[in-house]
């Protein structure tokens, strides 16, 4: 019996494909991909593993290339250290990410979700992947699942759990690693447990997570969990690029033979577009909340339609309004517009981080303190100086005043700050009575480190009402 597409069915969403008509849970058995689209998908996830798994212990001049350690407020990207002072960056870089999802996913569809996500990633390419080793493709799963307990049966699930296991346990400390930084994590390997409970405990706590996650939970996280996939049903619209069946083309769908006459459309409703699917949805259906564009569908249906002897591509990247037209995919100015702003967008981030101070100096006059005459011709006033050095290496820095003669008297030694850490001193400004004319005289001090001139600081300098002209 043919189907034929119908926009007005939507039944097909009163309903997901891992839940039953009971309620309960649906085990997934999908069929490992193969194809072009695979092998891409391979490539990008072996190099996000190696970049994941080896960041934590790039240092640069001794310090962690990535940290994201909240306990301590302390984080450092691409090795540059933000501070609670940076926190006006870490907000607008996080209103220009949500900017920048919204608009990538109107475009893209869910591109990101397929491709780069760390849960598709580390589910698809590496725990799906061992499962398949160890027990066999889909076939051989379930018949292993139904069948009874015997030797073969616990030998191939000890190991799988094992390996899921240990597999959770390398992420959690990798994991652990970005947080608290390797040397830290060392430690809590190294040492005895009972000087890192906390750690130790937290350690475990994120193995049993990703363990839970990767052996159970699985596709349930991107369908229930992640706000983004809830939320990108909203943020697509009939231009968005998506894995898309090519319904004009295949409908009339119908059974292939050799011995009779070749359907109308192009599908020949093999079904095993939804065997290999990892949320168990039928793409045929149309657009739908629980496809992630994994692109396995694309390459087991051009596999079916070569083996056939039809044209590839009756499953594949495109947009609902470009299938109702019959157009292929192409770069539309709307498209153009919306990357122009994205390009923009992550720009104007990237200034920001490159256009940030290395030190971050504030001075203030001394509390309760008042002017002083420092000799007949002078007056002094004391300030407070903080200093914040976010670089790597220690600074020595000097202290000048800009269009006013003057001089600059520190109390004790030259300011050293050293690398990642904050300090203060205190300073004597002296400025000679005929440069003041007010009670409150505006005054510039320049913050140099060798020759190069880091920071200008506005202040004020208190004088006597005496000398108002």
């Amino acid at each position: 019996m043919e189907n034929v597409h119908n926009d007005d069915d939507q039944s097909f969403r009163d309903s997901i494909g891992t839940i039953n008509e009971s309620g309960k849970r649906n085990w997934v058995y999908a069929q490992q991909p193969k194809g072009k689209m695979y092998n891409k998908r391979t490539i990008v996830s072996v190099f996000y593993l190696i970049l994941f798994f080896w960041l934590p212990f790039v240092r640069v001049d001794g310090d962690p290339f990535f940290l994201f350690n909240i306990l301590e407020r302390k984080f450092i990207f691409f090795g540059v250290t933000f501070w609670p002072q940076d926190f006006f960056i870490f907000g607008l870089g996080m209103l220009v990410f949500i900017v920048f999802v919204v608009l990538f996913t109107v475009v893209f569809g869910r591109v990101f979700c397929g491709w780069v996500c760390p849960q598709t990633i580390f589910m698809e390419m590496v725990f799906r992947r061992v499962e398949y080793w160890i027990e066999g493709d889909a076939s051989h799963q379930r018949a292993l699942n139904n069948a009874p307990y015997n030797r073969e049966k616990i030998i191939k699930k000890t190991a799988k759990h094992v390996s899921f296991f240990l597999i959770s346990f390398l992420i959690a400390n990798t994991f652990l690693a970005y947080v608290i930084g390797t040397d830290e994590l060392f430690k809590i390997i190294q040492e005895p447990v009972k000087m890192h409970i906390g750690g130790f405990i937290a350690l475990l706590l994120f193995t049993g997570i990703f363990y839970a996650v990767y052996s159970w939970f699985r596709e349930q996280v991107c369908l229930i969990v992640c706000p983004y996939g809830r939320l990108q049903g909203v943020m697509t619209d009939r231009n968005s690029i998506l894995v898309a069946y090519d319904y004009l083309r295949g409908e009339p769908r119908g059974k292939f033979s050799k011995n009779k006459e070749k359907p109308k459309g192009d599908c020949i409703d093999c079904f095993q577009c939804v065997k290999v699917c990892p949320v168990a949805i039928d793409i045929r259906n149309g657009t739908q909340l629980e496809c992630t564009n994994c692109t396995a569908c694309i390459d087991v249906c051009d596999h079916m339609m070569e083996s056939v002897g039809s044209p590839k591509g009756l499953i594949r990247y495109a947009s609902e309004e470009g299938i109702a037209k019959g157009e292929k995919l192409r770069f539309t100015a709307r498209i153009k517009a919306y990357t122009t702003v994205l390009i923009i967008l992550i720009g104007v981030l990237a200034t920001l981080l490159i256009t940030r101070r290395d030190v971050d100096v504030t001075i203030l006059r001394t509390p309760g303190m008042l002017f002083q005459e420092h000799d007949s011709t002078h007056i002094s006033n004391l300030y407070n100086i903080k200093l914040l050095n976010k670089t790597h290496k220690d600074i020595s820095v000097k202290l000048k005043l800009e269009g006013m003669k003057g001089e600059i008297e520190m109390i004790g030694k030259d300011v050293v700050i050293k690398k990642v850490s904050k300090s203060e001193s205190s300073f004597f400004i002296i400025l000679p009575k005929k440069a003041i004319h007010d009670r409150k005289t505006p005054i510039l001090v320049n913050i140099y480190s060798g020759k190069e001139k880091l920071q200008t600081v506005k202040t004020t300098f208190l004088g006597p009402i005496t000398l108002k002209h």
